[in-house]
């Protein structure tokens, strides 16, 4: 039965970006499925730890950390981590996915390594170590599962951190060893704890059981193996493979050495000693003491391994084995004669007890001095093919301009491509983020250095939401990567109550993803206050508003004409073709007077001057008010409900008026 079926996983759009479409493996701590990243188009291997890590707090806080750390590692023997997030109860990883088979894999299938083939599979390994090394990243889990061989030859390194981020959790609490037991150091045994120095040991375990086809332990439990560990020397490879040269015993006597102090201080200390022992052996299948080249110096045992104190590389007719190895293994001005790795004593033996075993005779010390100034300068010149005559070194691009980032990089030789832009919240646009390789890598003069910009914060239009309801409408902003805001409420005769009147920022403009969207919702349909109108003015309005108008007379003091009443009553809810009542006044009943009229039994009074008054209707507010005013009246101003526009809509009185009379406008 195919497993990944009843995979809950397979089939899923995880953190809404990577569609699962396979599983790959499982093992202890996460399944690694196969899965594509909808979001930039491109296949990915997503590792999803088992939810007992993901339900422990401290794991998930430790695991982000680490993966951001790792995530800054620019290596092309490790494998890239693109991406880290939770979904619901999944805690997951997004990587290059490199398509091949494990070390392991190999092992099963041909079993032991020649000499020389085993070299060329740890020399990448220990390079990508040796990276994370001095990036302050220790790997803690170094095994033949986690290196990686792609199909095209490259080899990668995968899993650093996750050991590290498995330490915090309460899943060591009852004194669980984290690590693989055949590869863990003594020191990851008795204390727990582990340095470079640790993943040289397991480094050295791994090229243990490439040369030999056998882990250089065994025992019915684990903890007879980590016992063993602590108190047995790891034995020579040539007591299993008697053909193997003294210097691989010497490489893998010294890398396992029990006392850390003993090891090479880091991987890369031990990449230049496994690189002078892969310079020193016979290009042809025999890999045995006696098939040395002619001319080659004897770096047996008794001699030690010698190289640079810093990183160096093979001569250039070899630099082709080591596939993408090869640029990490030079740095300029590289000082040389400096023993990295020095054999155990009971390794060692002199000059003498090694000719005799070989069958031949001793050689004269100058023969021998002789040689050791061959190799001296052979190494000396190495480091100046690879360091200075082929090799440069990626210069720090970031945060610079592309335009002045290109520049430089042609002017130290660099063939510069500019790499899809990617989206950030704190570099602005057209300013370098990354380079590909990273900062520092060594390659080859010449070679295609990309840069990838900034493309600025990434920003997405506001969707279309006017008319939904408020409900629909926060899903839908918050659907395109905006935060839902603010809710205030307007009235509205064409929008129906509760739906989306308008959005601030407005619909269609392009805002900084997570920004803040707020909406104007609908009151419903409001009945605007006509009182005080003439009626021709309310009654065209309501009509025109869909409204069902009714005229009652009556006298009133008002002036002819004017709306006294109406009902429903402004502001009230209403539906549209809903009736509306309007009162109208048709004037005072006989013997009224105004007050402006002269009335003969007071003589002293004088009526004001009579002027016509100005029609405003249709003019903008603030120019009809300033013509009012111009003119000798008072004015007040009406904001009719659900209307709200910036133009005179209605005005009372028209026609001649006695100066200083108020004048109502409605907007």
């Amino acid at each position: 039965m195919d497993t990944t079926l009843t995979d809950p996983l397979v089939g899923q759009l995880l953190d809404g970006r990577y569609r699962v479409e396979s599983r790959i493996a499982r093992g202890g701590m996460a399944s690694v499925y196969l899965a594509l990243d909808v979001r930039l188009d491109r296949t990915v291997a997503v590792k999803v730890m088992h939810r007992s890590l993901a339900e422990d707090p401290q794991f998930v806080r430790r695991f982000i950390g680490e993966a951001k750390s790792v995530a800054s590692l620019s290596h092309p023997n490790i494998v890239q981590v693109f991406d880290q997030g939770t979904d619901g109860a999944h805690v997951y990883l997004s990587m290059e996915y490199v398509p091949g088979r494990t070390l392991r894999d190999v092992l099963r299938r041909r079993g032991r390594l020649p000499a020389r083939e085993a070299l060329e599979m740890v020399i990448p390994v220990l390079a990508a170590l040796g990276a994370a090394h001095q990036a302050g990243l220790i790997h803690r889990d170094v095994k033949p599962e986690n290196v990686l061989l792609a199909d095209d030859g490259r080899v990668k390194v995968v899993d650093f951190g996750l050991a590290r981020a498995i330490e915090a959790t309460n899943q060591t609490k009852t004194g669980m060893m984290i690590g693989t037991i055949g590869y863990m150091s003594p020191e990851q045994v008795t204390t727990g704890t582990a340095d470079a120095r640790s993943d040289v040991y397991a480094a050295g375990i791994m090229l243990f059981e490439l040369l030999t086809g056998r882990q250089p332990y065994a025992g019915e439990t684990p903890m007879s193996i980590a016992y063993r560990h602590v108190h047995e020397t790891v034995p020579a490879p040539s007591s299993i493979v008697p053909e193997l040269p003294p210097p691989i015993d010497a490489l893998v006597a010294a890398a396992t050495d029990k006392d850390p102090a003993g090891r090479p201080a880091d991987a890369t200390a031990m990449l230049v000693a496994a690189v002078e022992v892969h310079r020193t052996l016979p290009k042809t299948g025999h890999t045995g003491a006696h098939a040395a080249p002619h001319g080659a110096p004897d770096t047996g045992a008794h001699s030690g391994i010698r190289t640079g104190a810093h990183r160096t590389t093979p001569p250039a007719g070899g630099a082709s084995s080591f596939g993408t190895a090869q640029h990490a293994l030079a740095e300029p001005g590289s000082p040389h004669g400096h023993t990295m790795i020095q054999p155990r004593s009971e390794l060692l033996t002199g000059p003498a007890e090694a000719e005799r075993r070989r069958g031949r005779r001793i050689r004269p010390v100058w023969f021998v001095a002789a040689l050791a100034l061959v190799m001296l300068a052979g190494v000396a010149f190495t480091g100046w093919w690879f360091s200075q005559g082929r090799y440069t070194k990626v210069p720090d691009l970031v945060n610079k301009p592309v335009t002045a980032a290109r520049q430089v990089a042609q002017q130290a030789g660099f063939e510069v491509r500019i790499g899809k832009a990617r989206f950030d919240d704190k570099v602005p646009k057209d300013i370098v983020l990354d380079t590909e390789p990273g900062l520092g890598a060594e390659v080859v003069k010449g070679s295609v250095l990309t840069l990838i910009p900034s493309a600025g914060p990434e920003t997405v239009p506001v969707p279309v939401v006017e008319r939904y309801s408020l409900t629909d409408a926060r899903a839908k902003i918050a659907e395109a990567g905006l935060t839902p805001g603010r809710v205030s409420k307007s009235a509205s005769d064409t929008v129906p109550r509760d739906q989306v009147i308008r959005t601030n920022p407005p619909v269609g403009k392009r805002v900084k993803k997570g920004s803040t969207v707020n909406f104007v919702v609908s009151a419903g349909l409001l009945m605007p206050d006509v009182t005080q109108m003439m009626r021709d003015q309310a009654e065209k309005f309501l009509r025109e508003k869909g409204f069902n108008v009714q005229i009652d007379e009556t006298a009133d003091d008002a002036p002819p004409g004017t709306v006294i009443a109406q009902d429903p009553p402004g502001g009230a809810e209403v539906v549209s073709g809903a009736i509306v009542h309007l009162t109208v006044s048709r004037g005072p009943d006989q013997g009224f007077h105004w007050p402006w009229e002269n009335n003969p039994a007071d003589p002293t009074q004088n009526p004001p001057a009579v002027v016509n008054v100005p029609d405003v209707r249709f003019k903008f507010v603030k120019d009809a008010v300033n013509e009012l005013k111009a003119a000798g009246f008072k004015v007040n101003v009406r904001k009719l409900a659900g209307v709200g526009t910036q133009r005179v809509i209605g005005e009372n009185p028209l026609g001649q008026q006695p100066a200083g009379t108020a004048i109502t406008i409605w907007h």
